[in-house]
């Protein structure tokens, strides 16, 4: 099979991150795959993100092979350590991306929330209960400028989240990182709901947990993380600020029918938080990362 590899330009760009993009095509001119490489910066820098998607009818054709290497120069060139990518269990990338050399380092376990089966006594229950020391605070959108350094700092509750054999380094962040990704999230149409932890003693924020509804309010929206700074760790702010999230999710948003979330096998801590609030598993995804 003829196969044609054209470079696209991305307009996928962030401040702090940027995105590659190919597209296959066949002797015929018609598109039979695509893939797309993630290169961040700040910690990340050592790491590339792939995403490589071929027509069912087009696979075993020699087209992800040539996707994936041109994929994998790119990364080389921009001075990339490894290569990351997901694949569904038993999906043709499971069987793929080992035969080219990558590794298993990650299990993700998806979860999600039917948000009508919402137990909303129960979360005003854990809701109310009293945490000595803190106190719940929560904004849409762009942080607030008061709680932006503060916010900015707690972003490192995320550096020793349980990553398994992945080398996924950790994100630098500071007050313009943390504007310019809800402004993302914003130009997209979407919106961004976070909820804080605060430390009454002095007004820091402890820990954070963000969801992220579609534009229109409908279909499922999505958790992008829940994190507690080590010192403030064994006082329930995880499920009590994520139990706040899904009653707000539940007021603001009657159409929205359910709340996603993944979870790494290992952080059996999480996965416990999520099933006491009503999550149900889904499906496993798998990382494989190629070390370059």
């Amino acid at each position: 099979m003829s196969i044609r590899i054209t470079p696209l330009t991305d307009p996928a760009h962030g401040a702090h991150s940027r995105r590659l993009a190919w597209l296959a095509s066949d002797a015929d001119d018609n598109p039979v795959g695509t893939a797309f490489l993630r290169l961040f910066d700040g910690g990340q820098a050592h790491l590339a993100e792939l995403t490589l998607q071929v027509h069912p009818v087009e696979r075993l054709k020699g087209v992800g092979s040539r996707l994936l290497d041109t994929a994998v120069s790119a990364a080389r060139d921009n001075t990339r350590r490894c290569v990351v990518a997901q694949a569904g269990a038993g999906s043709p990338g499971d069987r793929f991306l080992p035969a080219c050399g990558f590794r298993k380092v990650l299990n993700l376990r998806y979860s999600r929330l039917p948000l009508a089966d919402a137990d909303l006594p129960f979360l005003a229950e854990i809701i109310e209960r009293p945490h000595s020391g803190y106190r719940l605070a929560s904004w849409q959108g762009t942080v607030p400028d008061d709680l932006a350094r503060t916010f900015a700092d707690s972003r490192r509750a995320m550096d020793d989240m349980p990553m398994e054999d992945t080398d996924h380094g950790t994100t630098t962040w500071d007050v313009d990182r943390v504007r310019a990704a809800a402004k993302a999230i914003e130009q997209r149409g979407d919106h961004l709901h976070t909820v804080v932890a605060v430390d009454t003693s002095n007004g820091s924020i402890a820990g954070f947990t963000e969801l992220v509804v579609p534009g229109g309010g409908t279909g499922d929206a999505r958790h992008y993380g829940t994190g507690v700074l080590p010192e403030h760790r064994g006082h329930g702010l995880g499920r009590w600020m994520k139990a706040e999230s899904i009653r707000q999710a539940h007021g603001r948003y009657p159409d929205l029918g359910g709340l996603l979330t993944d979870t790494a096998d290992s952080n059996t801590h999480m996965q416990r938080i999520s099933g006491s609030l009503g999550y149900l598993p889904t499906h496993t995804t798998l990382q494989y990362q190629l070390d370059l």
